[in-house]
């Protein structure tokens, strides 16, 4: 490789793909590159997840009920990722709930404000998410969290890298291109190595039922918008990484 070409994946990927996905100190990426660095979204996904983790079981072990645990969880994730997916899904609610015309929806998505339908499309999918947890014992809550993190990152990579990015300039223009064909092949081998290990720390019944609930969250949120878009924006990765996880 010649000095001057851009390397398919490298090392430095990791803490771009974490300053692009988190607020948690990190040293700085290279965002220059763009989709390249997003092989490693399932990686930084696995991270969040396991802080996630571990600050669950320091909580269950300090003999906290598990609601406030759930709780206490996802409010860590929210602030270590800046609710930046979680502001995706509110304006990807609030675009084609509130629009109903191509341009309108993505005029709407593009404000920063959320209105009646990001509301609720928020609540519901954190009413979801923290019922489950508050639901499942300490063993799975672990499993959930690294898996579902990790594997809903991917979710987002797919999007990227089968569908294409409808808007000239914004947030998710940076990382609309340039995803190579090696840095695919990595990201999916990392979520098929996540799938191999989660039958060791959760039934495989539940295992199934888990990433079976991933596959049709991802499915189901692309045929939300995709139709409608012709492809997706930075908004609508953040909406299908929610539904993945949830």
């Amino acid at each position: 490789m010649h000095k001057n070409e851009t390397p398919f994946v490298s090392a430095e990927d990791i803490f771009t793909a974490m300053g692009l996905l988190s607020r948690l100190p990190v040293p700085p990426g290279d965002a220059a590159r763009g989709a390249a660095a997003a092989w490693a979204f399932p990686l930084a996904g696995l991270i969040l997840g396991a802080l996630a983790a571990l600050l669950g079981v320091i909580a269950h072990a300090f003999g906290l009920p598990s609601p406030l645990t759930a709780l206490i969880v996802m409010g860590f994730l929210t602030m270590a990722t800046g609710a930046i997916h979680e502001d995706g899904l509110a304006d990807t609610a609030d675009g084609f709930w509130g629009g109903w015309t191509r341009d309108r929806r993505l005029e709407i998505m593009k404000d920063s404000r959320i209105g009646t339908y990001g509301t609720a499309a928020l609540v519901i999918v954190l009413l979801l998410k923290a019922g489950t947890l508050a639901a499942m014992p300490a063993l799975l809550v672990c499993a959930a969290l690294i898996a579902g993190h990790g594997l809903s990152r991917l979710s987002a990579v797919l999007v990227i890298a089968t569908s294409t990015y409808v808007r000239d300039e914004g947030t998710g223009k940076p990382v609309a291109t340039g995803l190579s064909q090696i840095g695919l092949a990595i990201a999916c081998l990392t979520g098929l190595l996540v799938i191999a290990l989660w039958p060791l720390f959760q039934p495989f019944p539940a295992m199934l039922y888990g990433l079976g609930g991933l596959v049709l969250g991802h499915a189901a949120m692309r045929l939300f918008f995709e139709p409608k878009l012709g492809g997706y924006t930075g908004d609508t990765l953040g909406a299908a990484q929610q539904a993945s996880e949830a």
